[in-house]
């Protein structure tokens, strides 16, 4: 089977390859999780006699296997006397009580084992108590733009970058037409199998008509700190009558299953975490644009998302700084390292450069501080702060 290999996710994956430890790819639908184990699997067919074992709870074929006893049950009925194990299960989070099957499966010493899922919280609980110290979790991504690049066979370039802002990096696109109605077609089809299978089924929601009004609000307001309270209000006055208990439940559900990120607010010094007011990114640029049409009016909205999705894809955990009364769109920390990042489309006056540059130049300590932006000649440095073009940013940083 031909691959475009993502060698950035493959690499983090590698390592444990063969080892006992569950490897688990955690993301949105439609990532490509999927394909990750299938290339998993045809690097094990050449390298490694295991006999391996793929269940994909999305085909029809796997439907019996509801419950961890009817995993079991499976797996032993598919066993080859006196062989190792490589086990894949796509989706595992559609299984109930998998997290029994997976202890039991590592308990036998013979397993290799590999599971996808879609839901945030698929390792919090009685998962973590059993299997503590006992897997790793494997974030997976829609495309980085580099990715988004090499999968559609373009060069960098102001063209190619607007397709990504306009498309996302959802990527069976490469399999559709180079056609933006066959584009948002499919990714509005991914939208609704999302509220559809993964939220209202799931979590068993009512308000549907929230729900959606909630997704669109989130939309339209990325990048801006919002709390239950705010968007119960915005609510109220579009004469939809919601408590923001009820919002902060349906906000638990977008993000857990990874549709929306949620960023919190940190004091630059002291390091102290707000419990109020957040900041709220979509996982894919696509899926966001298929909600609200894209249009140039938001491009500062979606230079940011772009630029925090870019963070997330290379590792750094990521929060929205304060310094007093200024904000700093992004604290990006990875090991020792905390980066200072302003987003802004054009640096066009004195002051949009003094709103950039001075909420910066007030950090008052020797981390590396950048503004990230469209501006065409948007390099160099200002009393020690780095201005970066958005591409140089997602092709170098």
């Amino acid at each position: 089977m031909e691959y475009i290999i993502r060698n950035q996710v493959i690499e983090k994956i590698r390592p444990y390859i063969g080892n006992s430890l569950i490897k688990v790819l955690v993301g949105q639908r439609r990532v490509g999780k999927s394909y990750l184990l299938y290339q998993i699997m045809d690097e094990l067919k050449k390298s490694s006699e295991n006999q391996i074992i793929y269940i994909n709870k999305e085909d029809f074929e796997f439907d019996s296997i509801k419950s961890y006893d009817d995993l079991i049950a499976h797996v032993n009925k598919e066993l080859l006397p006196n062989k190792k194990v490589a086990l894949f299960i796509d989706e595992i989070q559609e299984i109930k009580s998998f997290e029994k099957a997976l202890r039991h499966f590592q308990t036998k010493n013979t397993f290799d084992i590999y599971c996808t899922g879609s839901n945030a919280n698929m390792l919090a609980g009685e998962l973590a108590t059993l299997l503590a110290g006992r897997y790793i979790q494997i974030p997976v991504y829609s495309l980085s733009y580099r990715e988004f690049l090499s999968f559609h066979e373009q060069a960098d370039s102001s063209e190619s970058l607007l397709n990504y802002f306009k498309y996302g990096g959802m990527p069976h696109l490469i399999n559709l037409r180079n056609n933006e109605a066959v584009y948002y077609e499919y990714l509005q089809n991914v939208f609704s199998s999302i509220v559809l299978k993964d939220i209202i089924a799931r979590y068993n929601i009512r308000n549907v008509n929230f729900l959606q009004d909630l997704i669109r609000f989130l939309a339209n307001n990325i990048g801006s700190i919002v709390s239950a309270k705010r968007i119960s209000d915005y609510l109220k006055s579009q004469q939809l009558s919601v408590q923001p208990r009820s919002v902060q439940e349906y906000l638990y559900y977008l993000e857990s299953v990874l549709f929306i990120k949620r960023v919190k607010r940190t004091e630059i010094e002291g390091r102290k975490i707000f419990e109020i007011g957040d900041k709220f990114y979509f996982e894919d640029l696509g899926m966001r644009n298929a909600i609200i049409p894209f249009q140039m009016k938001d491009i500062n909205k979606i230079l940011e998302n772009a630029v925090y999705h870019h963070l997330r894809v290379n590792g750094y955990n990521v929060f929205v700084g304060k310094d007093g009364v200024k904000e700093i769109d992004f604290v990006a920390e990875k090991g020792n390292k905390t980066f200072y990042i302003q987003v802004a489309y054009i640096i066009a006056d004195e002051i949009t450069h003094k709103r950039e540059f001075g909420n910066l130049l007030a950090i008052n300590d020797n981390h590396t501080k950048m503004v990230i932006s469209m501006d065409e000649m948007a390099e160099g440095n200002f009393k020690g702060i780095e201005h970066w073009h958005i591409r140089r940013f997602l092709m170098e940083f």
